[in-house]
């Protein structure tokens, strides 16, 4: 680890966390929207689908950036879009044109997060990588309470003040300059066979350790050179080799994205609906977002010391039986209760997600499989918010959340079942490019 690596998790951190800021201005705003416009339940689930859409076609776009030109130049191109369309999110009139912003919008935070796990992923230590990642989550996660604590003082004040909360999401932008002090991943630029530039990167981190006086242990095998790589193409995901890694990946995302999403982006709507006034409402979601650092750091401490499978598969499994008691109380206390303990579980799954994901792919086809897989988890929320509408004009408030425990319980249990373990390999030293991925 030297100075640019810490660096570097700075700076994506900061960008996490306008990312989760952005992510929730629309549930916290929701309310309000929704009774000076005049939206219906079914117009709130129409926006919040469009926006998952849009983080489908991010996702699948962003691996395809990063593939082409660069993890570096990525992030800075995916950052810049997501910020700029949060701010004009500022001037939406009605619901169409909300739901084109927020597609936008929603497109750039999902290519800038499946760029940012890759450039981690391949310029980290990989007996620390989780560890890092999850601690940049701790930081972006903040971006959820502070949100939704702002949202909770600037929504009532009058019928347009909800707008602020917009521009308090759209200043991820921040981090653009900083992101273009970064250097380039040096995979990548070995995948391309620009062999130079790649080892002028590693010769300057070198430098960098031994001016520390730190000593750099050899390398743990010789690996044979790797043949230029062009963009690989979409196909090449499909060959067996990567087909149980697509099927647990893609159940993985989905079931996390229905799953949280489904909570997060319900709950102030659905408590209003029972009762609740709306800034009360906005207050409670907020008090339980504070469990949500505490998960990433937790996943901190565990990811890089258990099997992150095993770990992945317990939090699902108390997440699902805690979003199942949210929904069965009405008390404000143990909402609230729960609430938080499904944010602190939930943040700690989507951490250890993070560092398992790009685990179970090589460089050549880890930006396209971490991007498609993690796309197909947001594509899937473009339903989710139309069956949970359905169920709850049909069913009602509880069935909302034995439907939203079922998903995680389910998502467990293909973890479990066809996950593939990567610690050992970790702490080998060796990266997935070196080792068999399995068919």
């Amino acid at each position: 680890m030297t100075k640019i690596h810490f660096r570097i998790i700075v700076l994506i951190a900061v960008a996490y966390f306008f990312e989760f800021a952005d992510i929730n201005t629309f549930a916290a705003t929701a309310p309000e929207i929704r009774r000076v416009w005049g939206l219906s339940v079914n117009s709130v689930a129409y926006i919040t689908s469009i926006s998952f859409v849009g983080m489908f076609i991010g996702s699948l776009i962003g691996g395809w950036i990063g593939d082409k030109w660069g993890r570096k130049t990525g992030l800075l191109l995916t950052t810049g879009w997501f910020s700029f369309f949060s701010l004009l999110t500022v001037i939406a009139w009605d619901g169409l044109s909300m739901g084109v912003l927020r597609f936008l919008t929603s497109a750039g935070l999902s290519a800038m997060t499946v760029i940012a796990v890759i450039y981690v992923n391949e310029l980290f230590p990989a007996k620390v990588r989780g560890r890092y990642l999850a601690y940049a989550m701790v930081i972006g996660i903040c971006g959820t309470p502070v949100t939704t604590f702002i949202a909770s003082f600037i929504v009532p004040l009058s019928d347009d003040s909800w707008r602020l909360v917009y521009v308090w999401g759209a200043l991820g932008g921040i981090v653009f300059i900083g992101f273009r002090s970064l250097v380039e991943s040096p995979a990548w630029l070995e995948s391309k066979g620009r062999i130079t530039q790649a080892a002028a990167v590693l010769t300057e981190l070198e430098h960098r350790i031994e001016a520390t006086g730190a000593v750099i242990p050899p390398a743990a095998s010789v690996v044979a050179e790797l043949k230029k790589s062009h963009n690989t193409p979409f196909r090449t995901l499909f060959q067996r080799k990567y087909t149980i890694p697509l099927i647990v990946l893609s159940l993985l995302w989905i079931t996390q994205t229905v799953g949280f999403f489904g909570y997060s982006s319900w709950a102030p709507t659905l408590l209003a609906d029972q009762g609740f006034a709306i800034e009360k409402s906005i207050f409670y979601v907020a008090l339980t977002t504070v469990g949500a650092p505490l998960g990433s750091l937790l996943a901190a401490l565990l990811t890089d010391r258990f099997e992150r499978r095993w770990l992945l598969v317990i939090a699902g499994g108390v997440i699902g039986a805690c979003g199942l008691l949210y929904g069965l109380t009405f008390s404000p206390v143990f909402i609230v209760v729960f609430g938080f303990l499904v944010n602190m579980f939930e943040r700690a799954y989507t951490s250890l997600a993070y560092a398992y994901s790009p685990e179970l792919f090589d460089t050549r086809t880890r930006s396209l499989g971490t991007g498609l897989t993690y796309g197909i988890g947001r594509l899937s929320n473009a339903a989710g918010p139309l069956i949970i509408a359905a169920i709850y004009t049909s069913h009602g408030y509880s069935s909302v959340f034995v439907f939203i425990a079922a998903t995680w319980f389910f998502g467990a249990l293909v973890l479990a079942v066809l996950g593939r373990s990567t610690r050992s390999q970790r702490l080998a030293g060796v990266d997935t490019d070196n080792a068999e991925v399995p068919a």
